[in-house]
């Protein structure tokens, strides 16, 4: 993955288009790709462009903790703060890096976003001493669920709550549509024959349907769009083309998919942050746009290279054959709190 964001730079430098640049006003910055960091930049560039994410780890009061080199959520803490200066040159998070190598996150390695990104907010769960604030940081993201097992003989229902942090959407291999893999995710599939299950209240195995049902949607909605497909030990990547929208409301997607304990009045969401992979799946590089709250305008960040785009560049990431493909959407649910949110200054 360095690699191929090595070439990537050599080619702009050589062209005499290769440039460090941030934009000062709004405290956007690049960071150096070091390691083959190009995933955890990408990351980093949507954590910072989740401000709630880094109001509550400024409440955190972080003196005491032990291992200090180790700690995830202090290492984020501290390179959001970075990322949010005026300084031209390249945010430092060489520190953060290595504390996720300390945390079996290993530099030099090529990592899947999805994973790194889950695997943050559980290491932010597990180190934070204030585990108030670091629920706070978990809440954001926690989508929860209800899976149901349905007998079709006696109507009896088995279920079972949980929640994800990421909502993983299967695509197909042609064209597809954040909506339509929406509702897939939420279609029920009939049970038949030998995948028949138990049913206690008829003592047998019956045909049955399964699904999932949501009981209650985060702050931040992130959604995994699973471009990966492993077969026989072999790991393709689809660029098949996946249109999303700038803002939707999931009521008017999803009708049918609610729990019937689902009370959230407000689900219309704002997406802030895509990430995006281009290459292969064994050779690849990691980029994204960004929406910046304080002037509500896109960037692309790109490592070091950062620079201000349209949403009709942030389009050109739905896919296609030889094309960077979004890869993780980052939605933000609308609300009359974000009217209060505070403009960052530099």
């Amino acid at each position: 993955m360095c690699f191929f964001s090595e070439v990537c730079r050599l080619l702009m430098f050589f062209s005499g288009r290769f440039s460090l640049v941030t934009d000062l006003r709004f405290g956007m910055r690049g960071l150096t790709n070091y390691c083959l960091s190009c995933c955890v930049n990408t990351l980093l560039q949507t954590f910072s462009a989740t401000w709630e994410l880094a109001d509550l780890l400024d409440k955190w009061e972080a003196a005491g903790v032990r291992a200090a080199s180790s700690n995830v959520p202090l290492q984020l803490k501290k390179v959001l703060a970075d990322m949010k200066s005026d300084l031209p040159q390249p945010a430092p998070h060489h520190d953060f890096l290595h504390c996720l190598d300390r945390n079996c996150l290993r530099l030099y390695v090529q990592h899947d976003a999805d994973e790194v990104f889950l695997s943050i907010l559980n290491l932010i769960q597990q180190q934070m001493d204030d585990k108030n604030l670091a629920l706070e940081i978990h809440n954001l993201y926690k989508i929860c669920v209800e899976t149901y097992l349905q007998c079709l003989e006696c109507s009896s229902v088995q279920t079972h709550t949980s929640y994800l942090l990421s909502l993983p959407l299967h695509i197909k291999e042609d064209r597809n549509s954040l909506e339509g893999c929406m509702a897939s995710f939420f279609e029920h599939q009939e049970l038949r024959g030998i995948d028949c299950c138990f049913c206690e209240q008829c003592g047998t195995k019956t045909p049955s349907k399964q699904g999932v049902k949501l009981l209650s949607l985060p702050r931040i909605l992130c959604v995994h769009l699973k471009r990966f497909r492993n077969s026989h030990g072999y790991t393709r990547k689809l660029d098949c083309r996946v249109t999303f929208p700038e803002t939707f409301d999931i009521f008017e997607i999803l009708k049918g998919a609610f729990s019937p304990d689902f009370v959230q009045n407000d689900c219309k969401y704002t997406l802030h942050a895509v990430v995006v992979h281009s290459g292969t799946a064994m050779f690849g590089h990691y980029t994204a746009y960004v929406r910046r709250w304080v002037n509500k305008r896109w960037y692309y960040a790109n490592d070091s290279s950062v620079k201000q785009v349209s949403w009709e560049e942030v389009k050109t990431s739905y896919g296609g054959h030889y094309r960077p493909t979004a890869y993780m959407l980052m939605y933000r649910r609308d609300s009359r709190e974000q009217e209060q949110q505070p403009e960052f200054s530099s």
